[in-house]
């Protein structure tokens, strides 16, 4: 009996323990939410006092925050409106030119992952291909605009296709990387009970160059969200870098601001995407 109250009081002990923990733990997480909440706060404001006062100097010929974030919020009352090709609300806009953008990143990161796996493992390769990707790697993306659409005869495609090519280079320069630096400890024993190709790949390669794989797709997706802007100007037709160019034709600064401020947003919400993957995949010797 004795012994019975005495395991009941550890169980209740180590409750208390648990629970007290996890208050910590909780109030922790919630102080560290408040004040990332208050400097993200802070940054906003000063960002708003800058952009007043410079609206102020330029005697109102840059809207003002206040004007700006009036038109923003009357596009976003109506996101999916369609009055005709070159009237369609901001969410029609935005989903279409995320579809070429995910598009493109994707063609290019199934290219740029197994390339950048075959120059990290074989030297030979690598210095083979590593030239060529110095020397396209820095082409504009606007350059590459004309042979997009001479080849493909469309302005849509041509679109893709920049994405496609300006974005795969973080990808595979970072794949081979990591599949570079696998430590020559890993390599020996694997050797050592006698891995297949297949098994070293899956057991040892991918999972070490994993973290690597997605720093490079964190970068690529930031420079297809960079280049779909650019490219839709120059294409036309539907997505958010055609609304910025055709709210600029209509003298509408405060669309184009609204937009920009939405670009932002999304490139923002993308990389937080891309960051998560990066902390939750790790790997472990």
């Amino acid at each position: 009996m004795k012994s019975q109250i005495i395991a009941s009081d550890i169980e209740l002990e180590s409750s208390e323990v648990t629970n007290q923990i996890w208050d910590n733990n909780l109030v922790k997480k919630l102080k560290a939410f408040g004040q990332s909440s208050a400097f993200t706060l802070g940054g906003f404001g000063i960002l708003l006092l800058i952009w007043y006062i410079i609206s102020k100097l330029t005697t109102d010929a840059l809207p003002g925050p206040y004007a700006t974030l009036s038109v923003l919020w009357e596009m976003l009352k109506d996101p999916f409106y369609d009055y005709g090709p070159n009237d369609k609300g901001i969410a029609l806009q935005l989903f279409s030119s995320l579809g070429k953008v995910f598009l493109g990143f994707g063609l290019g990161s199934l290219v740029a992952i197994p390339v950048g796996i075959v120059m990290g493992a074989n030297a030979f390769c690598k210095k083979l291909f590593y030239p060529i990707v110095q020397i396209l790697k820095p082409v504009s993306p606007l350059a590459w605009f004309p042979i997009g659409l001479a080849v493909f005869q469309s302005a849509g495609t041509a679109t893709i296709f920049i994405i496609f090519i300006t974005s795969l280079w973080s990808t595979l320069i970072n794949t081979a990387f990591g599949v570079g630096s696998i430590p020559d400890d890993h390599k020996n024993v694997a050797k050592a009970f006698g891995f297949s190709t297949r098994r070293y790949i899956t057991k040892i390669l991918i999972p070490y160059s994993l973290p690597h794989i997605i720093t490079g797709l964190r970068l690529s997706i930031s420079v297809a969200w960079l280049v779909i802007v650019a490219g839709e100007m120059l294409s036309g037709g539907l997505g958010i870098g055609f609304f910025v160019w055709d709210s600029w034709n209509a003298l509408s600064l405060e669309k184009v601001i609204s937009a920009i401020l939405i670009i932002g947003l999304v490139g923002l919400l993308l990389d937080r995407l891309f960051t998560l993957l990066e902390k939750r995949f790790s790997y472990t010797a």
